[in-house]
């Protein structure tokens, strides 16, 4: 056993410092310090401001980069208070630690992520069982990036199987055309725009429930027609449009004529709301139990309960697809059959999409629907018990008796017996109240605003987006809320106290006080206004009060979704 020299770590340390270590004249040892002590103690605190536009040409720290996003983000909304949007803002701690796990995934990958692609074939297979498709049919569909592409998808199939069926008679393929109502969503008419097709765009009306009317559906078919856009779930009202008469107007002109048009149906919302709710589609059929349906989208990120980033298209049958639109992939050493707009998306959304399905299950996801539906009737009613409000759409008023209505009131006891109440005792729809100032409020206090409500609520941090009806009905203003998974009870009762207080401060307030609401600038804009005036109300108060301005809804109110 050799021995050892008790050594004092300071002197060695000290004699390594003080030695003459260089490489190329550089003293490899230096002085530890640091560059800064909080993410805040960076040149960018006072100093620096962070390039905007252009690409640095030095870098910045990590912790200092993410702070200062964090805290500009800070000036955002917040998603849960986000009442304009059907896109869902709250998933299950395990559900988001499956998406994290999986961010990295492109599901355009197929050989390389098989076990993801699995997920996916079930949830094609689930979401097609779900809507009625039979046994004797070959289902088939695909994940999108969200409903849009669905759309597009869904009317670009019918646009290809009307110009094969032209063709082969030898007639004129050259002026498509696709029925909507004037209640469509945008991407519905962005598909005819993009794709060469005539957009009939019929209009709504209170008596059609500011939906597609059936009747002039019939006036406005004719041989050139590719399909009909069938929208179950409008996002202006929420009101469901009646897939099934639509179905049978157009039985009765293939009778007639031997034409044959399909229907396409955009279950953007109403996908995930109609086969679970009580209530159903209020009686009617909607889905493959149709012949005349054909395709269904749906986004899972809407009542599908997965964040932002994935839709559903399903074909009833694979013949419904033309296969020329199929591309037959050779792609990292595999192959695969693709009918998508974009190739690289993440796979973690569908992910998430088959948790829900598998962890929820069927009566999970109904008690979800049911407590949506259950927190907008209180909602509705609440507005309207105010004196102040009257709702514009229908989820709380009770469903008529008749045929359908005795059949879904059957199905509901079956499932609950006699007593309790759900979806199905009232108009069925999408869990949406969209409300307006009643006429006699606006007699009473014509210097109000109904944006104002909007704009105060705002300011409170509820999102609540006023706009104009369709076209043809758009003299009329809603406010509108979209009831999701995490409006709880509790939050919906301070919901409806600070509309009834922000209502009463409108009552209370003037003219000239209202006035300023209305010359705010849009969130986000910076820009100097033009023709500022620095005394007296001006003229851009006085066009405000005169209603003379043009109003928040013009333009832009078809996107809201």
């Amino acid at each position: 056993m050799s021995l050892a020299r008790h050594i004092n770590p300071e002197e060695l340390v000290e004699h390594l410092h003080d030695a003459d270590l260089t490489e190329n004249g550089r003293q490899l040892r230096q002085t530890m310090t640091t560059s800064h002590l909080t993410p805040y103690s960076t040149k960018y605190a006072s100093e620096t401001e962070v390039s905007k536009y252009e690409i640095p040409k030095e870098g910045a720290p990590a912790d200092s980069v993410y702070q200062l996003l964090r805290d500009e983000l800070d000036l955002d909304g917040k998603p849960n208070l986000n009442l304009a949007s059907f896109v869902g803002t709250y998933m299950e701690p395990n559900a988001t630690q499956l998406m994290v796990e999986n961010l990295s995934k492109n599901l355009a990958d197929n050989d390389e992520y098989p076990a993801m692609m699995t997920l996916h074939e079930r949830c094609v297979s689930i979401l097609a069982h779900l809507w009625g498709a039979r046994k004797s049919e070959r289902a088939v569909g695909s994940a999108t990036t969200g409903s849009s592409e669905a759309i597009h998808l869904g009317g670009l199939a019918m646009k290809r199987r009307w110009q094969e069926a032209r063709k082969a008679k030898g007639l004129d393929a050259s002026k498509p055309n696709i029925i909507m109502g004037a209640n469509a969503q945008v991407a519905l008419e962005k598909f005819a725009r993009y794709f060469d097709v005539e957009a009939r765009i019929l209009p709504v009306s209170k008596e059609s429930k500011y939906r597609l009317d059936p009747e002039l559906v019939r006036k406005n078919i004719d041989e050139n027609t590719i399909g009909v856009f069938v929208i179950m779930g409008s996002t202006y009202t929420g009101h469901y449009e009646p897939v099934e008469e639509i179905s049978k107007i157009l039985d009765e002109y293939q009778e007639t004529t031997g034409i044959d048009i399909p229907i396409h149906v955009d279950a953007a919302s109403g996908g995930f709301v109609a086969p679970f709710t009580h209530a159903k589609a209020g009686g009617p059929k909607w889905n493959f139990e149709l012949d005349r349906v054909k395709s269904i989208n749906t986004s899972g990120h809407k009542y599908g309960l997965v964040y932002a980033g994935v839709g559903w298209i399903i074909w009833r049958d694979e013949a419904f697809l033309p296969q020329h639109l199929v591309f037959e992939l050779h792609y990292l050493g595999g192959t695969e059959k693709s009918f998508t707009l974009n190739f690289s998306r993440p796979g973690a959304q569908v992910i998430a999409q088959y948790y829900n399905l598998i962890h929820l299950g069927f009566d999970g996801y109904r008690e979800v629907m049911e407590n949506c539906l259950r927190n907008a009737r209180l909602l509705s009613k609440s507005l309207e018990a105010m004196g102040w409000y009257t709702c514009v759409s229908d989820i709380h008023r009770r469903a008529t008796s008749g045929v359908s209505g005795a059949v879904v009131a059957g199905a509901k006891e079956a499932g609950l017996g006699a007593a309790g109440e759900t979806s199905a005792d009232y108009v069925a729809g999408l869990p949406v109240v969209s409300f307006r100032l009643t006429d006699e409020f606006r007699a009473k206090f014509p210097h109000i605003k109904q944006e104002s409500v909007s704009l105060l609520m705002r300011a409170r941090q509820w999102i609540i987006p006023n706009y104009a009806l369709p076209p043809a009905e758009d003299k009329t203003e809603i406010l509108r809320v979209v009831i999701r998974e995490s409006m709880s009870l509790d939050l919906l009762d301070r919901l409806i106290s600070d509309l009834v207080s922000v209502t009463e401060t409108l009552i209370d307030g003037d003219e000239v006080d209202l006035s300023i609401l209305q010359k705010q600038k849009p969130v986000g804009d910076s820009r100097p206004r033009r023709h500022a005036r620095k005394v007296g109300l001006g003229q851009e108060g006085r066009d405000v009060l005169e209603g003379q301005v043009s109003r928040l809804a013009d333009g832009i109110h078809r996107t809201v979704c």
